[in-house]
């Protein structure tokens, strides 16, 4: 059973590895670094967190946290679907951007084949559900009402694009990645054109498949 000791021993270990993740990167943080920092036992840091990827889970929590509390203020002021959009991947950018200095470490760890890190994982499930959940509120929050069948999928197929989004921002060499700022502006402005279009059924039937296809990757 937890008990209030308990819970600061694990809440400053927990905050110890936020700032290591930000200031060394993946790779140079490590349970024993974070035990001596706090002049705490190894055994004791492994009790409350036996891995490094019980620590990335924490950050993802913490990021998608971020994430929403940046967002609201922005989707609150608008009720297009496309602005919303942006500002929900804008903003999701925002979150990492601390952490931009090592982004690739973070990025090979979470591609690694069947590793806890991936987004897509079991254990990530939390972080994953919340930032789908946001997702959700962004399309049905949005003046612009989507096809029933469109607006079932959309949140899970926009996760899978987010995801992709930022495997360009860590590749984006340009001043402030502003090339991946880009592509979230111009993407944006065309759904505002093309969503008409979903009106139309030989359109909506043959996007349907394509969502549905996009929203099971990684599954």
């Amino acid at each position: 059973m937890s008990t209030p000791k308990s819970e600061r021993t694990r809440a400053a270990i927990r905050d110890a590895a936020m700032a290591s993740f930000r200031q060394r990167g993946f790779d140079a943080t490590t349970i024993r670094l974070l035990a001596d920092e706090l002049g705490m036992s190894v055994g004791s840091a492994y009790y409350h967190f036996p891995s490094k990827s019980h620590l990335i889970q924490e950050l993802y929590i913490q990021v998608q946290a971020d994430h929403r509390a940046a967002a609201a203020p922005l989707l609150a002021q608008e009720t297009k679907l496309a602005p919303r959009l942006r500002a929900f991947l804008h903003t999701g950018l925002d979150q990492l951007e601390p952490f931009g200095d090592h982004a690739s470490e973070f990025a090979l760890a979470a591609l690694a084949p069947g590793s806890d890190a991936s987004p897509l994982s079991p254990e990530s499930s939390t972080a994953r559900e919340s930032v789908i959940a946001l997702l959700r509120e962004t399309v049905e929050g949005s003046a612009d009402r989507l096809p029933a069948e469109v607006a079932q999928l959309a949140p899970e197929a926009l996760y899978r694009i987010y995801l992709a989004l930022t495997l360009a921002w860590v590749q984006d060499t340009s001043p402030g990645r502003a090339r991946t700022r880009r592509l979230i502006d111009n993407g944006t402005r065309l759904l505002a054109v093309a969503l008409p279009a979903l009106k139309l059924p030989p359109v909506r039937r043959a996007i349907l498949p394509l969502l549905a296809d996009v929203a099971e990757l990684g599954e």
